[in-house]
């Protein structure tokens, strides 16, 4: 599951996807196992819900470059685009509101497009998060 944001931006609409992350890693009472991946530019913390292990990713890069990492992730820990989630914001849905959208095109969300870019495909399941217009 790989959140998506700006992370030196943290708190911002834009990192919505990153705030998800670090609200299911709470939840999953895996927050405390954040840590720097040097190998994918990211932080990572592994954990499990209902039987299924899970590798959170939040990415230390701009927004723009967040699939270097997201693809540098699924390469370390054997992942096929098919196998993961990308939690990011969407400007088109009000605040709030959330939808699921699995594979098709970016839609303009430059994180999604460096993601499609970087792992060649577009078979990622998306949690597009409202964040309206300002």
């Amino acid at each position: 599951v790989a959140g998506l944001g700006n992370y030196g931006l943290r708190g911002t609409r834009h990192s919505v996807g990153m705030a998800v992350l670090d609200r299911l890693a709470r939840q999953l009472a895996a927050a405390e196992g954040w840590r720097a991946d040097r190998r994918c530019c990211a932080d990572v913390a592994l954990t499990a819900a209902q039987g299924a292990e899970l590798v959170l990713v939040k990415p230390r890069r701009l927004m723009n470059l967040n699939g270097l990492s997201i693809a540098s992730a699924a390469e370390i820990y054997s992942f096929r685009p098919e196998d993961i989630y990308l939690v990011h914001d969407d400007l088109d849905k009000a605040l709030g509101k959330v939808a699921i959208k699995l594979g098709g095109s970016a839609r303009g969300h430059n994180g999604v497009r460096s993601c499609i870019s970087a792992l060649h495909s577009n078979e990622m399941t998306r949690l597009r998060v409202g964040i309206g217009r300002p």
